[in-house]
């Protein structure tokens, strides 16, 4: 045991993460040169695609120091707020962790949030600045501003390029003599914690874990503490570039196992296995339940997939725990299911993943938070969608979440982004500089009001420069209402939202002109209406396509085409009391760009 080390790769987004790992790779000769591809460990095509980290991967590492072999496991983590979920869970299978900064930008708001989870869990942390051999690089500033983080001396603070292999020997070595052995009692009864699992069709549900006390062999009658399952570990191994069977997974190593487990309920992440026989005493404290922050409802485009959408989510579930989902049912959409996001980007990208690994075609509805509603009683009830409200008359107060925001920028974006979250009900809570012309500004926002498009108006107010990071902070009392979209008087449930008083008026006007644009015209006129309770506050009409009737009338009396016309504008009438209008897919998500 003494000769393992289990550390993580933490950084804000874009700082270089994947491709450090990928020298650490190359330098310990883990992954062939035939085989080395940039991002190697991001072996998803829509993570290559946008150029980011959506899972953390494991993969261990052989390396040799002074003529001694030690392993290493990697864990390879994602930089953007929507996924620390997935970084929570790797930080808790570590003793360590390296902190990348970016030598062009420092230190900024995700760098922060990861450090201080770091922290909590008493990981060691190794400081590295990368993209050093760049000209527009300043380690000096970067160093500074690390120090006054970490409160660390200069020497700790290593120098790195992901891009040309700089300072990577000096990583490993920091790693094997700063980063602590795993603790545990390989003789103890078997203790380990799950932190990911993944579906395969032909072995079933693959949990990896960390043994933290004990050794796990193949062979073994083993239990999932939290669920109860009892099974026999058919294979277990460690995960390389491809998991490869060992005969056992000693006391603190990672490994994964294979237990022809078809359900995926079954398998848990934060749970803990260990044997049948000789049980051990408590399960392992896990790491706590994820909370969504975003709710949307999710259903198939054909009604005959429901089933098929519930498998795909489930198996989807096992790969990205912080996605979570319940049924329900809409009106306009017939069945579905409504989906838990921790942000507009997972939510994103589980559309996406659902298109690509299961062929599954979905619609979204608008997303939304959820709220708490108080009625005259003082019963408090938990909201997630606009049409689980009760009657207006019925309720005291309404209370929404608010968040504490933290935004890192150049001082020359402050007036745009100070106007930017006052316009979204923001309170400016504190004002920081950090070093030069870098400021720290927190504030307490409405999350409703952030989750649609704000992160996308930060980057382009801030050209890119201002990073983002925000933690629920409590709820308050707030004046909502719920804003209803008509089409020829029938309610649009999917397309209802609850939103602030002050912007009710303009964002159903600005609602009705979109549909208006989206909408395809029909034989008859669409009335787009928006409303609270009985009261219209908002139309657009959408005009009826019409066909001359009147053209085959040449001379003779003008009543002959005004008979034509009666009669269009009768069958035009009843067309209107059976017709139907369908709103096409690409109404839902508009509503989520209005501005």
């Amino acid at each position: 045991m003494k000769n393992i080390r289990n550390f993580c790769i933490i950084a804000h987004i874009d700082h270089g993460k994947s491709t450090l790992a990928d020298r650490l790779l190359e330098y310990t000769k883990t992954v062939a040169e035939r085989d080395m591809q940039a991002q190697i460990l991001d072996n998803m095509d829509l993570e290559r695609e946008r150029g980011i980290t959506i899972k953390s991967h494991a993969i261990q590492m052989d390396y040799i120091h002074n003529g001694e072999k030690y392993i290493l496991n990697l864990i390879d983590t994602p930089g953007h707020v929507d996924f620390s979920y997935e970084v929570s869970r790797s930080i808790a299978a570590c003793e360590g962790a390296l902190l990348i900064v970016d030598g062009t930008q420092g230190i900024q708001a995700q760098t922060i949030s990861n450090l201080y989870m770091a922290i909590d869990h008493n990981l060691e942390i190794i400081p590295v600045i990368n993209k050093c051999d760049l000209d527009s690089a300043m380690p000096e500033l970067v160093e500074d501003e690390i120090v006054e983080l970490l409160g660390c001396d200069r020497s700790e603070i290593l120098r790195a390029s992901g891009k040309t292999g700089l300072g990577v020997p000096e990583i490993l070595e920091a790693i094997v003599e700063r980063v602590p052995a795993p603790v545990g009692d390989p003789d103890a009864p078997l203790q380990a914690l799950i932190f990911d699992s993944v579906f395969n069709s032909y072995k079933g549900v693959i949990g990896y874990y960390k043994v933290v006390n004990g050794t796990l062999r193949k062979g073994d009658k083993v239990k999932f503490v939290n669920t109860g399952s009892e099974y026999d570990a058919d294979e277990v191994g460690i995960l390389r570039m491809d998991m490869e069977p060992r005969a056992e997974v000693k006391c603190g190593d990672v490994g994964y196992i294979c237990s022809g487990i078809k359900t995926s309920s079954e398998v848990k992440v934060g749970d803990t296995i260990t044997h049948q026989k000789n049980p051990c005493e408590k399960a392992i404290a896990g790491f706590e339940e994820v909370k969504p922050m975003v709710f949307a409802g999710v259903y198939p485009i054909d009604p005959e997939d429901y089933e098929n959408l519930r498998t795909s989510l489930e198996k989807l579930q096992l790969n990205d725990a912080s996605l979570s989902f319940t049924p329900e049912s809409s009106l306009a959409l017939g069945f579905g299911f409504r989906c838990g996001f921790l942000g507009l980007l997972h939510m994103e990208i589980v559309q996406e993943r659902l298109g690509r690994e299961f062929n599954m075609d979905v619609i979204t509805t608008v997303p939304n938070v959820s709220y708490k509603v108080f009625d005259k009683h003082g019963v408090e009830k938990e909201i997630h969608n606009p049409s689980g409200m009760p009657d207006v008359m019925t309720i005291e107060h309404i209370e929404e979440p608010f968040i504490r925001a933290t935004i890192i920028t150049q001082t020359d974006f402050i007036g745009g982004i100070m106007k930017l979250c006052l316009d979204k009900r923001g309170v400016l809570v504190e004002q920081k500089y950090i070093s030069g012309n870098r400021v720290e500004i927190y504030f307490d926002l409405p999350l409703g009001e952030i989750v649609i498009d704000f992160y996308d108006k930060l980057k382009s107010i801030s050209k890119g420069y201002a990073s983002f990071d925000y933690y629920i902070h409590d709820f308050r009392p707030s004046k909502l209402i719920k804003l209803d979209i008509l089409l020829n008087g029938e309610q649009v449930d999917a397309l209802s939202t609850l939103t602030h008083v002050d912007n009710a008026v303009p964002f159903g006007r600005r609602m009705c002109e979109k549909l208006k644009e989206l909408i395809p015209r029909q034989q008859f006129d669409v009335a787009v209406q928006a409303a609270i309770g009985q009261k219209i506050i908002a139309r657009e009409t959408i005009k009826q396509v019409r066909k001359d009737v009147t053209a085959k009338c040449y001379g003779g009396d003008v009543s002959r085409k005004r008979k034509l016309l009666e009669a269009q504008k009768r069958g035009k009438k009843r067309m209107k009391q059976i017709g139907k209008v369908e709103v096409p897919q690409n109404a839902f998500l508009a509503v989520l760009k209005l501005d």
